[in-house]
């Protein structure tokens, strides 16, 4: 084992690495931990039952089941380290591809499963589990994120908030107006960013001149780049900043550098915007693989416990997959129905218009 700061062969650029993408276990001279073998086994079962989650999610949508899916494929290390660097009492504000956040939270999958389904608009109680509901509009959360921070630190609560974005959202003013806010007030949150290099289609090269992180700098508070396809460079760092928060020490930003394996959602064609080359070269640093090799390399996990961990995945895709099935059909009036506190004359414009086309279905089933 070595001590070494590492820097990312892509950029050139710093960043903390504690787990090389060869499974190899480095130090960083700051940012450093010493997980147990217990630790690093519910790491790895953490991310491997979220990328199973996951990847039901976008055979559900394929099956026709969702409307849409967002997968995280590729950025399990990013979720679950930071996920598992929080204490029970503080508060994460999602976006909408925090799946592996919300299954370390507790959130019951198919909680998350029936939003993208459009049976509900969010069933979980955020206060129970301390995850906010997923947000679809982009950015707006970190501004969430910090206003709730600031008032928990007017109430004298000694507990963090993390605020999960991608690199896309970093273009937002919201995003700038929330790093303001917080470094002005000292308010006790984490910005987590997620840069999975596209906003879409968009690549992080067309969005940003400058590394993602250096902006905290601008707005008076630190900023640091993380290598977010390891795991414990994410757990480490993240537990740093929660705790330096919960000190009153004020906000930090964590750029969790990795990749989006898959497309942005099931919507999404990633074979029109990125090259091949560069997608097999980010699967040569899975995530899951790393600590895999790491673990099997220490003695630490044997056959049986990958066997085990890869049952209880399947067990749970299963279980999931039932209980989506069984979810009864949106209804489509309750699209409209909350649009608008009252009644609105083009959302009832809308809802006629969408009556129309729906009867349309029935005719042709009607038919003889």
């Amino acid at each position: 084992m070595t001590t070494t700061a590492a820097v990312d062969p892509a950029t050139g650029t710093d960043f903390v690495q504690l787990l090389t993408p060869e499974g190899e276990r480095v130090h960083h001279p700051v940012h450093d931990i010493d997980p147990s073998p217990e630790e690093l086994r519910g790491l790895y079962r953490d991310m491997v039952l979220a990328r199973r989650v996951d990847g039901e999610g976008v055979t559900l949508q394929r099956q026709g089941e969702l409307g849409l899916w967002p997968s995280l494929l590729g950025q399990e290390a990013a979720q679950v380290g930071a996920a598992r660097a929080l204490r029970d009492d503080d508060h994460v504000f999602p976006s909408y591809r925090e799946h592996g956040v919300a299954l370390c939270r507790g959130v019951d999958p198919l909680d998350l499963l029936a939003l993208f389904r459009g049976v509900t608009n969010g069933s979980w109680d955020p206060e129970e589990r301390r995850f906010h509901l997923y947000t679809l509009v982009i950015g707006s959360q970190t501004l969430h994120a910090t206003g709730y921070a600031m008032g928990l630190a007017k109430d004298g609560a000694e507990t963090a908030v993390l605020a999960c974005f991608g690199d896309g959202a970093t273009s937002q003013g919201d995003v700038s107006e929330a790093f303001n806010f917080a470094a002005v007030y000292d308010a006790p949150v984490v910005f987590l960013c997620q840069n999975n290099q596209f906003a879409i289609s968009e690549s992080n090269e067309r969005q940003t001149r400058v590394p993602l992180h250096q902006r905290a700098r601008g707005f008076g508070f630190p900023g640091v780049r993380v290598d977010g396809n390891d795991v414990l460079a994410c757990l480490a760092v993240t537990r740093w900043a929660l705790e330096r928060a919960r000190r009153g020490e004020g906000p930090a930003l964590i750029e969790a550098f990795t990749y989006r394996m898959g497309a942005h959602t099931t919507s999404d064609d990633p074979t029109r915007y990125r090259d091949a080359a560069e997608v097999a070269a980010w699967e040569a640093r899975d995530p899951i693989l790393r600590l895999r090799t790491h673990l099997e390399r220490q003695g630490l996990a044997d056959e049986a416990f990958f066997a085990d961990v890869e049952a209880e995945g399947e067990a749970l895709a299963r279980s999931v997959r039932a209980g989506v099935r069984a979810m009864p059909d949106p209804g489509f009036p309750s699209l409209f129905d909350h649009v608008y506190a009252d009644g609105h004359a083009l959302v009832d414009e809308e809802r006629a218009l969408f009556a129309a086309y729906q009867e349309q279905f029935a005719e042709e089933v009607a038919r003889p």
